[in-house]
């Protein structure tokens, strides 16, 4: 059945029923994986799902229901589970948005990328595989090289006139080497996304994933104190992805959030800005609508140090008087109404990355952080993590350190950031969204090396 003629028969089929506001959410994902060891597929993956789901306000209260046909028989079926589903619904109801005068346009969907054939890609990891062997005579293996295709498009009506679609796709290559030398082996990873299949060079990826593994071997261990810290992008990255929730306003009205009652307060160094930019051309949650139709935006959430605000839904934003920040999210089109970032980062800065070391008698370089899931608090901002690195003596990076542990305070350490680098870098997406940072000098973090 037609998506237009699905939507005009549910709206019309849930005014009898006594729907007093109906939302019809459309996603269709087209993804391909594939991964290759020693020149050999070792796993392959292609499908294509698609589903709707229904949000709607029944005898005073919101219901929920979803399916993967689109059919007229599948009518009946998700209003009456959306009817039962409300009636013993809990949660205060929630508003659908009847639409905005514009939408910003931005071009997210890249057709030539949906030209490259499975053939093409499957050559191209094998590449990057092979060049990885070839880099060096101390690399052992390449123990995961994977390329990743997906194309998504979705679609969201509401019974007050709301019509909007999207099309957006990416494609990503990540690569995990293993290098062995005088008994001691060490492993790094290199990641890489766009809409540009030809931007990407067999080359450069397997080299930077061989040279980062290589730098880690003659780890030595160092004096266990507090010190002047250097948070790599990557690792700040992903110190940020744990803690983000806690500028969502769902968590901050939970009160899980040490941020809450902070608005306009200094939460962080004069020179950190924290942005959330659902409009990058490579950003993995670019988008123009949110998951409830609300125009997305640039948003300052901390700008100079201050809390500008927090990520809002029209639930949220109702609770706190104001107006959605265009943060309504669902994971995927079976879920329910969430709050999270697009493509959330702390602002670059035109410093080199090579600046923020110049000058340091002693400190750390911290490249990578484990543990982040079991070592971290979200609500209170403690971690002690496990962490790899480099020792920096006289302003130089004198070498790898064994695995450390750093602890701290993710909230004192944004108050304790000296300097920001200019090379800004994305993690992997989770599900708190697409989140990058550029390099951080940190005054002080306690640092135990194994």
């Amino acid at each position: 059945m037609e998506l237009t003629q699905f939507r005009n028969a549910l709206f019309t089929e849930g005014e009898k029923m006594g729907f007093s506001n109906l939302e019809l959410s459309y996603e269709k994902q087209d993804n391909f994986s594939c991964e290759v060891f020693k020149g050999e597929v070792d796993g392959y993956q292609s499908s294509s799902v698609q589903g709707v789901s229904i949000r709607g306000m029944y005898d005073g209260r919101t219901g929920y229901a979803y399916t993967e046909k689109i059919t007229a028989d599948s009518i009946e079926f998700l209003l009456e589970n959306a009817k039962e589903n409300a009636s013993l619904s809990e949660t205060e109801p929630e508003t659908l948005f009847s639409g905005a005068a514009s939408y910003e346009k931005v071009e997210l969907y890249s057709p030539l990328l949906d030209e490259v054939t499975i053939a093409e890609k499957i050559a191209f990891i094998k590449e990057v595989e092979k060049k990885v062997y070839d880099a060096d005579t101390r690399v052992i293996q390449a123990d995961y090289a994977a390329i990743r295709n997906e194309t998504t498009e979705k679609a969201l009506f509401n019974s007050k006139g709301l019509a909007l679609n999207e099309h957006n796709n990416f494609l990503s290559v990540f690569v995990s080497v293993l290098v062995k030398e005088n008994g001691e082996v060490k492993s790094a990873y290199h990641y890489e996304t766009t809409k540009d299949f030809t931007s990407l060079d067999a080359d450069r990826i397997a080299k930077k994933a061989v040279e980062k593994a290589l730098s880690y071997l003659g780890a030595k261990s160092y004096p266990n104190k507090t010190y002047p810290v250097i948070l790599k992008h990557t690792a700040a990255a992903s110190l940020l992805a744990t803690f983000v929730s806690s500028f969502s306003a769902e968590t901050v009205q939970y009160e899980q959030s040490m941020l809450k009652g902070k608005l306009g307060e200094q939460i962080a160094s004069e020179i950190i800005d924290l942005e959330d930019n659902p409009f990058l051309s490579d950003g993995l949650c670019s988008a123009t609508f949110d998951a409830e139709g609300v125009p997305t935006k640039k948003c300052s959430i901390v700008k100079n140090g201050k809390l500008q605000t927090f990520f809002h839904n029209q639930k949220t934003a109702e609770k706190d008087g104001i107006k959605s920040t265009g943060h309504g999210t669902k994971q995927t089109y079976k879920g329910t109404l969430e709050v999270s970032p697009s493509n959330f980062f702390i602002v670059p800065s035109k410093i080199a990355y090579e600046q923020l070391y110049g000058d340091m008698d002693e400190g750390v370089i911290i490249t990578g952080l484990a543990g982040l899931h079991s070592g971290a608090n979200p609500i209170s901002g403690d971690f002690s993590l496990a962490a790899d690195g480099f020792f920096v003596k006289d302003g130089k990076i004198a070498g790898p350190t064994n695995q450390m542990t750093v602890a701290g305070n993710f909230f004192d350490l944004l108050k304790d950031v000296k300097e920001v680098a200019s090379d800004l870098e994305f993690t992997p997406m989770t599900i708190a969204g697409y989140i990058g940072s550029p390099s951080l000098r940190i005054g002080s973090l306690a640092v135990t090396v194994d």
